[in-house]
């Protein structure tokens, strides 16, 4: 269940011992949502090792998922990490254990979404999908290198349709998107 009530407040540790107390409920609510093969990942490290935004960043596959089988929700949740997958899938092809890590962390990203986490830089992205219906953002410099080449200025998307660009915005608006974003 998605859905689950408690407040996200940080991770719960043991005062003598620095231990955080895990939350089994929170995994069960990832398989039960769709990472039906959370349980599968062994730890081997395959996913880290093929991650190209891991050679980047501090984000390591493997801790986020271990995590997620432990039950650290409050360490997941409100974390940069879970934001730092590209959604390439590499890991998912190379895992020997066929763990959908791709999917469980986009489960957890709703989930975080649901609690009031996003990162800033995917609010960006659905503000420029608010405001012009692609999530990249498309101004007077590309409708004038559409027009060099010999295309029309606005391509046939909700970019060149007014009327198909209003329906989308009130379809983002009764789904709540709008609110996601801070109602931008």
């Amino acid at each position: 269940d998605l859905n689950t009530n408690a407040p996200v407040t940080g991770p719960k540790v043991d005062s003598m011992s620095n231990i955080r107390e895990p939350d089994m409920a929170f995994a069960e609510a990832v398989k039960k949502a769709g990472g039906k093969t959370l349980d599968l990942c062994y730890q081997c490290g395959t996913c880290t090792a093929s991650c190209p935004s891991g050679r980047r960043t501090a984000f390591r596959t493997r801790q986020l998922i271990r995590k997620a089988q432990l039950g650290l929700k409050d360490d997941i949740l409100g974390s940069d990490e879970l934001w730092m997958c590209t959604t390439c899938y590499s890991c998912v092809e190379r895992c020997p254990r066929d763990v959908e890590i791709v999917d469980i962390i986009l489960l957890m990203r709703n989930m975080a979404v649901q609690k009031g986490y996003m990162a800033e830089a995917h609010k960006k992205i659905g503000a420029s999908l608010m405001k012009v219906g692609a999530t990249v953002p498309f101004g007077d410099d590309m409708r004038k290198l559409r027009a060099d080449m010999g295309l029309p200025a606005n391509p046939p998307t909700t970019a060149g349709n007014e009327k198909a660009m209003e329906d989308f915005r009130k379809i983002m608006r009764r789904t709540g998107f709008d609110k996601l974003l801070g109602g931008n």
